[in-house]
């Protein structure tokens, strides 16, 4: 049974966009294995807490992410 493991910082995604992620990514795994693997794909969307998460070796907050998401350096 394939196994989606999405992490995520906490705060960043409300709980429809995390349902979306669910849907969408479970969408696009029945297309390629086709609809009878559906009851089977499990889903996972992990929080990470803010700095806990590493990029270029600095910290990562919520606030930085939503910060890139609004087209901030």
């Amino acid at each position: 049974m394939p196994l989606i493991n999405v992490k995520v910082i906490e705060g960043v995604f409300s709980a429809e966009q995390k349902s979306e992620i669910v849907r969408k990514l479970t969408d696009a795994m029945v297309t390629i294995e086709g609809e009878a693997k559906r009851p089977v794909t499990w889903t996972i969307v992990e929080e990470v807490r803010s700095g806990d998460w590493g990029i270029a070796g600095k910290p990562l907050s919520t606030a930085d992410v939503k910060s890139l998401a609004a087209g901030g350096a």
